[in-house]
């Protein structure tokens, strides 16, 4: 393990904390690189799938105050190799409003698979493999 390595978990580790907890705007943006992308492969609540700067990111992350009351990430395994790091997580997340057939105060549960590059300690991309569980 290199010297970043472990500071490199530590900073993925604190970014999914400060979703948790419902951090948006600038304070969100301090974990990310100007030029920073994610990549949201295609699943359920994204069929398509997607692909953000570091603008609509923030604004994403607006919009999930909105539609969650709270979220959580247990983080299965997390892995560093140099400026990467993986991540394996069960999120679950309790809506604030009704979402398809579910009524505000259910929850959602997914399985994720997230890739993190990094660069001078900021996230430059993130790619999202989300496995949601049936609702």
């Amino acid at each position: 393990m290199t010297s970043l390595e472990p500071e490199n978990l530590a900073i993925i580790y604190s970014y999914l904390n400060a979703l948790e907890t419902g951090v948006s705007g600038e304070a969100l943006s301090r974990y990310f690189a100007p030029e920073a992308v994610q990549v949201e492969l295609p699943n359920r609540l994204n069929p398509t799938g997607a692909q953000s700067d570091l603008a609509t990111m923030l604004k994403r992350a607006e919009q999930g105050k909105k539609l969650l009351l709270r979220q959580s990430y247990e983080i299965r395994s997390a892995v560093a190799q140099g400026q990467n790091v993986a991540v394996e997580a069960t999120w679950n997340g309790v809506l604030a409003v009704p979402l398809s057939t579910m009524a505000a105060g259910a929850t959602m549960k997914a399985h994720f698979a997230m890739f993190f590059e990094l660069r001078n300690g900021l996230i430059c991309s993130q790619r999202n493999y989300d496995c949601f569980e049936p609702w």
